[in-house]
């Protein structure tokens, strides 16, 4: 298919042979990403109706998903290189719906780059709950480096805090935008852990927004995450630069993903 390009294309993150390179750290992965963070905001709704006229136009979700878990892979090491972490294991907390999915394949890139990473699947239900987050899940079964943990419940989760210390980084793919209210079990018990990974000095990345933090508003969730640094898929979001979602999160990078310049707003 053809598509229209957007002003500042790059090549995306899964071949994009600049940042395949040993040592990457965040001031190269910002440079390289800049024209994408230089694209004029867009909120949640606007970002939702990209996603789904890009599918309509023929871009997979699947592909969409790997670019961003990838794009999540690439930050992950950048900030594990300019804090200079050391071997510990990296902890993606994974909710059940995409932002999670984003996470399984961020967690088997990582793997693939020689970085131990454990997905967690923060879900009562058996499994996680879209198409696409499913394949993902099922993608690290055997993936040398890569481990899978099922939390079912808030008590599986808090089992998890014993040596969190010791996480090189703890990445939030729990939950994006548009949850309203309290966080429910065993979410909320995950983002505790987070928090308390954060107190004890271990950098948090958070996926596409801080769980659940508004794209649009800015406005957060409760209890809410803090992230160091936050990457963001396609164009830089609203929410983000508010007071209160740019305090929670953090620094923040925009990735290309793949999304044709024909799916975005008018």
């Amino acid at each position: 298919m053809t598509t229209t390009a957007l002003p500042g294309d790059l090549p995306l993150p899964t071949n994009d042979p600049t940042l395949a390179v040993p040592g990457l750290d965040l001031a190269t992965l910002r440079r390289r990403w800049a024209p994408i963070a230089a694209r004029p905001r867009i909120g949640a709704e606007e970002m939702r109706g990209a996603d789904a006229r890009a599918q309509r136009l023929g871009v997979p979700g699947d592909a969409l998903m790997e670019e961003a878990g990838a794009a999540v892979a690439l930050a992950a090491r950048a900030l594990l290189t300019s804090n200079r972490r050391g071997n510990g294991v990296v902890l993606v907390l994974c909710g059940p719906g995409n932002n999670g999915g984003d996470g399984f394949v961020a967690v088997r890139h990582l793997a693939r780059a020689g970085i131990r990473a454990a997905a967690v699947l923060v879900s009562g239900e058996k499994g996680p709950g879209t198409p696409d987050a499913a394949r993902n899940w099922e993608r690290l079964d055997g993936v040398e480096g890569a481990e899978r943990i099922h939390a079912s419940s808030a008590h599986d989760v808090a089992m998890l805090h014993t040596g969190i210390e010791r996480a090189a980084l703890v990445v939030d793919a729990l939950l994006g935008s548009g949850v309203r209210g309290p966080l429910r079990e065993p979410v909320r018990t995950a983002v505790d852990l987070a928090m308390r990974a954060r107190s004890l000095g271990v950098p948090i990345l958070a996926v596409d927004t801080p769980t659940a933090v508004d794209l649009t508003s800015g406005e957060p969730s409760d209890p809410v995450i803090r992230a160091d640094l936050t990457v963001t898929f396609h164009r830089p979001k609203r929410g983000h630069a508010t007071r209160i979602g740019k305090a929670l999160a953090g620094r923040v990078l925009v990735a290309p993903i793949g999304i044709p310049a024909e799916a975005d707003p008018a």
